[in-house]
């Protein structure tokens, strides 16, 4: 179990009392409450992934058996539930006021299951001949970081093909297609958001979601069109991209492959009404579920995001004070205070996930086993030192007092340590 104090690399903390978190007693904590039940199963069980290295290690196991038991009913219950077993933390890197979102979704697109003269953009599943260094070829889904090699006869490993020679073909003809799209514009997005609903022609819908990645780090084509003063930042959207990629044919094939990254998917066995499996094994929660950096935060830790965001409109006016809980991981999701939104599925979300990229505040919920004044209240103080015999009496100070003092002003000061693309849903 960890000890105080929490070490967040390049993070400063303060905690919050839930009464200065703007909009936490408005929140609808019941949906929040809904989606950490679900973390809690895969925070339980008995295959769950050791978190030891995390500054939070497995502190979730306390509320999350909580959880299990409390009959909570209604948002006020709910929000009684947090209050009691965690305290606000508010978080953000290490000179920074207030922390980054951005929103991801699940496209729903057309496809086939065979090559037509429409659909003539494969989506691959993972090569047999993909290794991710220190990551069993067995795994499930790979990660979403890390190297990744092809093999050269026995021995010698290379590093895996990048997208321009998966575009012009090297894989073609391995049996690795799941379906074609219609455009690699449209296969680019998917990759980006990490999973999608095919539509079929004959009415059904196949469901894909992020197995493994080829290695290389992903590139923002968006930054490349404003730095060539293409779009201007403040114009810059999911759509945007797509406008120009769709008005610009050549120039949009030259674009894509500076992003030398490249996704692979598997095919999932999920129905229409069914939410997409997050990184951390469980089904994501629209609204509800965010993107985090999984090398410094624990899947399963709710965090309140508090900002002023372009939901309702193209306008940053929509006031978005949200308990969301922790339950996915992108490779552009870097730092204590950086989220991505999850929408939900279609072209509603698509369109907001596509213009969102603003600050908002954030605050961790730690668990009360965590907090040095939680344990205050049910550790014994030390009994009083008896003064000497050769000093006044009043200038004797309990030791206890000096101790516990110790304690709180851990709490009450940013606390600075020595150090200054998605998921396994998706691959940003």
């Amino acid at each position: 179990m960890p000890v105080w104090p929490i070490v967040f690399p390049d993070a400063q903390y303060q905690p919050m009392p839930w009464a200065e978190l703007t909009g936490w007693a408005d929140d609808d904590q019941l949906a929040a409450f809904a989606a950490f039940r679900k973390s809690c199963r895969a925070v339980l069980a008995p295959r769950a992934a050791a978190a030891s290295s995390k500054p939070l290690g497995d502190s979730l196991t306390t509320p999350c058996r909580a959880a299990r038991h409390h009959d909570v009913t209604d948002a006020a219950q709910a929000r009684a539930f947090f209050e009691q077993h965690f305290v606000a933390l508010r978080i953000s890197k290490l000179g920074d006021a207030e922390g980054f979102v951005t929103g991801y979704y699940e496209p729903i697109i057309e496809g086939s299951r065979t090559p037509t003269e429409v659909y003539n953009v494969p989506v691959y599943r993972r090569p047999s001949n993909l290794f991710v260094r220190g990551v069993s070829q067995s795994a499930s889904n790979l990660p979403n970081k890390g190297q990744v090699f092809r093999k050269i006869g026995r021995r010698k490993l290379v590093p895996y093909y990048d997208r321009a020679a998966i575009e012009d073909g090297v894989l073609a003809g391995r049996g690795l297609e799941i379906c074609w799209l219609k455009s690699h514009t449209d296969l680019m997005f998917t990759q980006i958001q990490g999973s999608a609903r095919v539509q079929l022609a004959d009415g059904s819908t196949l469901r894909i979601n992020y197995d493994a990645h080829n290695g290389y780090p992903y590139t923002p084509v968006g930054r490349i069109l404003i730095e060539r003063n293409i779009v201007p930042r403040e114009q810059m959207s999911m759509q945007r991209i797509r406008q120009w990629m769709d008005d610009n044919p050549d120039g949009a094939k030259e674009l894509r492959r500076h992003n030398r990254s490249y996704v692979f998917f598997r095919e999932v066995k999920l129905s229409d009404k069914d939410e997409p499996i997050g990184a951390q094994g469980v089904p994501l929660t629209a609204g509800r579920s965010i993107a985090v950096d999984a090398a410094l935060h624990v899947y399963g830790t709710p965090f309140f995001i508090d900002g002023d965001l372009p939901i309702s409109s193209e306008q940053p006016s929509t006031a978005f004070r949200r308990l969301m809980v922790a339950q996915d991981t992108g490779s552009a999701i870097i730092g204590p205070a950086r989220a991505d939104l999850y929408f939900g599925a279609g072209a509603e979300a698509g369109q907001i996930s596509g213009r969102l990229r603003h600050p908002a505040r954030f605050a961790l919920l730690l668990p009360n086993s965590l907090d040095p004044r939680w344990r205050a209240h049910t550790m014994p103080l030390p009994r009083p030192r008896p003064a000497a015999q050769h000093e006044p009496a009043s200038s004797a100070r309990p030791h206890g007092a000096v101790h516990r003092h110790g304690h709180h002003s851990h709490r009450h000061h940013h606390h600075r340590p020595h150090s200054q693309h998605r998921r396994g849903h998706h691959a940003r």
